[in-house]
């Protein structure tokens, strides 16, 4: 199976402070030199930052500790501690961020794609520098750097795409992806080719509109069953969704229900979104009813554009090509109506 990974659990944990110093100077013809202990250097950060080239996880899946560096320890003469390295996590675009134990949202990368520092290392502690007063010339008091904080946490990542195509397994989504883009994405005559959401980026005159083709759903995704349950909030990010529906097999006027079904189970927000229904392999069967096994898909396209008149119903082959360009620049008017 490809090395597809949206989701991983890793313990981060900043630096601690140095210690301050206590120590006093020591020089020829200088008794009395006073204090100069200097303070420990601060620890080091943990980042997230945002990697365009990333598409998953996949890096944070044999390394689940990441750990910054502790400040250095103050030394006499002044000497000041050296900061803590910090450590740098890469994510790719769409990642959130959550506590592993209250899967509380702790940041949504989705909004906001500059670095974002998630834990700040420990300060310093003073050197004996600081406490030097007019009452007490030779303090002997440092204070110790402050601990870093280690936190365990989940990320997971929900792709960012413009149009998601929703259907159930073998509906032609791979295939329509492949025709559109430089996918590529692995097609089969056999249900659940599809293991992982592929993304794919068609280009409309000066547009490019990103697709993503979701792991086909069954009835009961919503629920757990089949691989669509796992994959259903990278549907979430879209801007618009494309319900495919097969119109070679028999459930054909009732695929659209049982999809907005899962859907609307899984997250009312989900059927809100603006969306196309499109009838695909067009190409099957015959345009008449002659044969006793023979399939009228122009009958059956019909009676899916009357079950549904407020949907607008599109058709295509990506076998003869029919409607292909019709549904691109469909796409590209759902894309740009979300301006």
């Amino acid at each position: 199976m490809e090395k597809f990974a949206d989701e991983a659990i890793i313990e981060v944990s900043s630096g601690s402070g140095g210690n301050g110093c206590a120590a006093f100077r020591r020089e020829k013809h200088v008794p009395r030199g006073g204090p100069s202990g200097g303070d420990g250097g601060r620890g080091g950060d943990v980042i997230f930052t945002i990697k365009r080239n990333l598409r998953t996880l996949a890096h944070l899946r044999f390394k689940h500790s990441y750990k910054a560096g502790n400040g250095r320890d103050g030394e006499g003469s002044g000497r000041y501690g050296q900061q803590g390295t910090d450590v740098t996590i890469p994510l790719p675009p769409g990642s959130v961020i959550k506590d592993f134990q209250t899967g509380e949202l702790i940041h949504d990368f989705s909004k906001d794609a500059e670095n974002f520092v998630f834990l700040e290392g420990g300060n310093g502690g003073w050197g004996n520098i600081h406490f030097k007063s007019s009452t007490n010339q030779a303090p002997r008091k440092a204070l110790p750097g402050k601990p870093g904080v280690t936190v365990k946490i989940k990320i997971e990542l929900q792709l960012m795409a413009d149009i998601g195509l929703v259907g159930f397994p073998n509906a032609g989504k791979s295939s329509l992806l492949d025709c559109f883009t430089n996918a590529r994405p692995k097609i089969a005559a056999y249900p659940f080719t599809t293991k992982i959401p592929n993304l794919g980026v068609l280009s409309v005159g000066e547009r490019d509109i990103i697709i993503a083709d979701i792991p086909g759903l069954i009835e009961g995704a919503s629920g757990g069953a089949g691989l669509g349950f796992r994959f259903l909030k990278h549907i979430s990010r879209t801007a618009a969704l494309a319900f495919l529906v097969d119109l070679g097999e028999d459930n054909y006027l009732q695929a659209f229900d049982i999809l907005l079904n899962e859907l609307n189970t899984y997250s009312q927000d989900l059927t809100g979104k603006k969306r196309l229904l499109i009838g695909t392999k067009t190409d099957l069967g015959n345009s008449g009813t002659d044969g006793e096994n023979s399939i009228c898909i122009k009958t059956r396209l019909s009676e899916l554009k009357e079950k549904y008149p407020k949907e607008e119903v599109m058709a295509i082959s990506v076998f003869s090509g029919d409607g292909i360009k019709e549904l691109s620049y469909a796409f590209l008017r759902l894309t740009e109506e979300d301006k």
